[in-house]
């Protein structure tokens, strides 16, 4: 039989019931789990049932929608954390402040031993602490420093009402966990289990995350954890057990990836499993719809794909009023596996699709994941969703070498250079990166290392973002890169050099009319209109919003982001009156 997290979730319906007394989401709860406890952790599928619960703490469709809460893509609403205005939540356990997941884990750590099968043991103690490692990651990436538990607490436990732990205990606690993880989870692959290969992928993520983090927010031990991260991306790259996913070339490699129905363990470490008509999502809908999601790519994303000689666009002298056909030629060929250029053809039809701008805020069409036609109703989706692959190892071994400045030409080789080739790129040249960085680049990310290796660094984020857009991971790169105020930056979309009709896909046929109310001249072969008094446009050279000419503009007002608070989310207030050795998040408590 299959095993899948689609039959994790189901077999979480059977552990329910043991878990019930710790699944109140606070940790301040008594125990009452212990009856159970000697008539349930017997056997090898005790376990194997009560690890399976802790999947229900993995991402599923918001993987793919995450980056609307980012500068990666502009939804219809922004996202409060990009407007700046998140509030501190109230009740307990609420904003990303609940620990019932981790008092499952905890339980079972403290009741699995009594099981004889020792290979048994290893196996699902190392997934628990896979999982904890999981939870404390996003709890460290959330709110910064927090307090380590890894004890079932009782009613009568003082360290209940203890306050945070510092960032060091935690963080040299999760890379503990995740060492044993990769030490006793076997070295199988699976693509909807936890193995020990997702282990060194999550090791290599949580060290690059906590190394660029320390480094650029001015904190000891940079280097200790960008060394663990070399060596966990490396260790999995070495292994030889995964590949790039190479099927339909340079041309369509990198969409079939996330387009087809079902993943393979070729390049996909873990992706959660889904079936048509027994477990179905709604993102076929949500990216194609006009008043859910209506997903737009901004025009910063798309200026920053290289030529395919490997050239940069943005040295053109005119590449900010470059019309949207222009734009799209000879360039990555990720860009257009990413966002609809001019011969955009749904995946499994014979013809292109026509221009349609109704459905995306900046223009700029996302189709990166999206499944083919059938797949568009609500709910109607079953193409699995990728949490973890291959790729991700190699952009972070050539990132956390570069930002130990030990990166070589032989290690851009085996990395960086593997993804290009996968869509016919040319090589990123360590030496020409480090003497030429991109000012586009640097005025992007104003704080990156001032280091002999700032080329390289740049250029690797650049691929970092081509590469994993809309993979749920760009705010947290944000974050560690102390590069809060990206969003600040406007995000806007095609640019128009005025009203009149525009041909999206080079045959010479109008394909959309823009207007400022009167569309009586617009001929007949349009499939798309916009009117600039509705969606206004925002002058690229002089900043003028509300333009005769210039960019769509679907955020007009901007993004927003304090330095000094934003970088971490507040603690309810429920759970700051309960605990009073808790702190607020520094500015937070002034709100």
């Amino acid at each position: 039989m299959k095993i899948s997290i689609k039959n994790i979730y189901v077999y979480t319906l059977v552990i329910t019931g043991l878990f019930m007394s710790c699944n109140k989401d606070f940790l301040n709860r008594a125990s009452e789990d212990q009856v159970e406890a000697p008539f349930f952790f017997n056997t090898a599928k005790d376990l194997e049932v009560a690890t399976n619960d802790f999947y229900s703490m993995l991402p599923g469709t918001d993987n793919y929608t995450e980056d609307a809460a980012s500068d990666n893509l502009v939804p219809l609403n922004p996202h409060a954390r990009v407007r700046g205005n998140r509030l501190v939540p109230v009740g307990s356990g609420t904003g990303g402040w609940s620990w019932s997941n981790l008092r499952k884990i905890n339980y079972f750590l403290a009741n699995y031993q009594k099981v004889q099968d020792e290979e048994a043991k290893a196996k699902f103690s190392g997934i628990a602490r896979f999982f904890r490692a999981y939870f404390y990651y996003d709890k460290v990436k959330t709110f910064g420093d927090v307090p380590w538990y890894s004890k079932v607490l009782t009613a009568a436990d003082p360290d209940l009402y203890k306050g945070r732990d510092s960032r060091a205990l935690v963080m040299d606690s999760v890379m503990a966990d995740l060492d044993y993880a990769i030490q006793n989870i076997p070295a199988e692959k699976q693509v909807n289990l936890i193995t020990r290969y997702t282990a060194m992928l999550l090791k290599a993520r949580v060290a690059l995350f906590e190394g660029t983090f320390r480094k650029y927010h001015g904190l000891e031990g940079a280097d200790v954890y960008l060394s663990l991260a070399a060596e966990a991306s490396q260790m999995l790259i070495t292994s030889g057990a995964y590949t790039l996913y190479t099927e339909g070339g340079a041309a369509a490699a990198y969409r079939n990836l996330f387009a087809r129905n079902h993943q393979d363990n070729i390049e996909t470490l873990l992706a959660v499993d889904y079936e048509q008509g027994i477990k179905v999502h709604s993102l076929g809908s949500s990216f194609t719809s006009a008043t859910q999601g209506s997903y737009g790519v901004p025009k910063d994303l798309v200026e920053s794909y290289l030529m395919t000689d490997g050239s940069r666009f943005t040295d053109k002298t005119n590449f900010r009023t470059m019309g949207f056909y222009q734009e799209m030629q000879n360039r990555d060929p990720r860009l257009v596996q990413t966002t609809a250029g001019p011969d955009f053809r749904v995946n499994g039809e014979a013809k292109n699709e026509p221009v349609n701008l109704t459905i995306t805020t900046t223009g700029y069409r996302l189709i990166k994941a999206l499944p083919d036609r059938s797949q568009w109703t609500t709910s109607g989706a079953f193409f699995d969703i990728i949490l973890f692959r291959y790729a991700e190892a190699l952009l972070i071994f050539a990132e956390a070498k570069a930002e130990l400045g030990t990166l070589s030409q032989t290690d851009l080789d085996l990395s960086i250079n593997k993804l290009r080739a996968r869509v016919g790129m040319p090589n990123l040249n360590l030496i020409q990166a480090n003497g030429d960085p991109d000012p586009f680049l640097e005025s992007m990310y104003p704080n990156v290392s001032k280091s002999a290796f700032k080329g390289v660094i740049l250029e690797i984020r650049r691929e970092r973002r081509a590469e994993l857009f809309n993979e749920g991971l760009r705010w947290d790169d944000l974050m560690r890169w102390k590069e809060g105020n990206k969003v600040t930056q406007p995000m806007v979309g095609i640019y128009f050099s005025g009203t009149g009709s525009f041909d999206f896909t080079g045959d010479a046929i109008a394909d959309v009319f823009v207007h400022t109310g009167n569309t009586s001249s617009a001929p007949s072969s349009v499939t798309s209109m916009i009117n600039i008094t509705q969606r206004t446009l925002r002058n690229p050279l002089n900043g003028q919003q509300n333009a005769t000419s210039g960019n769509i503009d679907p955020f007009p007002q901007g993004g927003q982001f304090d330095e000094s608070k934003d970088y971490f989310a507040p603690i309810p207030t429920e759970d700051l009156l309960l605990n009073k050795n808790l702190k607020q998040n520094p500015k937070w408590s002034e709100q």
